[in-house]
């Protein structure tokens, strides 16, 4: 519905009086990190494939060492971003009121900013498994970018398998769990905050659709118009790292 640039009472006063936040976040949230978004995260060694096509089963059973090596890149750049202004104030809303993240995101910035009760509908980055026993794997892994040579995956110490991210690949379904969770945290939740995403990625993209039949209010916080725009109560066109902390002070 309503656009802002600046952030209205009605936003404020909904926040402040919410006993249950819910916080949907897309690739835009890390993106104000620093961390590019998964289709531009395609720099030196990387920058002439396609991520799309090497985030899928196919591409992980023709070349697993290769699609590894893209994973690990991934998360050594993670690792090397830190949290924003963002993160933090959805982090401080736990110290006054039930706080919900579901978040697109594979990487581990909410919970580095102090956020507890985090949902990866998409998997994370920190997160490995069997690619055969779906075993769960949790020694260290080796990501420093390779230069000239693919590296290895680990084995699995049950079955001998290759250890794949524990990420949602194209054509793979989301994992039940955090998707169940994310419904119900939106369902039950006083106020949604959606941010940075860009409403095209179902089924992530039908949850504000459920805040919006129930009558939830819901604050998108997105510098541009989105699909999800017109179901949102009020939407903000700021970044997070600027609306979040103040929306925060609210409370």
């Amino acid at each position: 519905m309503a656009a802002c640039s600046s952030i209205p009472d009605f936003a404020l006063q909904v926040v402040k009086k919410a006993d249950r936040i819910t916080v949907l976040s897309g690739a835009g949230m890390s993106a104000e990190s620093g961390l590019p978004t998964f289709r531009d995260a395609q720099t030196g060694l990387w920058e002439r494939f396609d991520a799309a096509a090497l985030a899928t089963p196919e591409a992980w059973n023709r070349d697993p060492e290769f699609v590894w090596s893209w994973y690990m890149w991934r998360h050594h750049l993670v690792r090397a971003t830190a949290p924003h202004a963002g993160h933090l104030a959805v982090a401080q809303w736990e110290h006054s009121a039930d706080v919900t993240i579901v978040t697109q995101n594979v990487d581990d910035l909410h919970e580095r900013a102090g956020s507890s009760h985090v949902h990866h509908l998409h998997g994370s980055l920190f997160h490995f498994r069997c690619a055969q026993c779906s075993f769960a794997y949790s020694d260290e892994v080796d990501d420093s970018e390779p230069h000239e040579s693919p590296r290895r995956p680990p084995r699995c110490q049950r079955c001998g398998g290759l250890i794949r991210p524990g990420v949602v690949w194209f054509g793979e379904m989301l994992p039940s769990e955090p998707w169940e969770a994310g419904v119900q945290a939106v369902d039950s939740c006083d106020v949604l905050v959606v941010v940075g995403t860009s409403g095209l990625v179902y089924p992530a993209a039908g949850l504000p659709q459920i805040a919006h039949e129930k009558g939830i209010p819901t604050i998108e916080i997105n510098p541009d118009e989105t699909p999800l725009s017109r179901e949102c109560t009020v939407s903000l066109r700021m970044s997070a790292a600027t609306a979040l902390p103040i929306l925060a002070r609210s409370r």
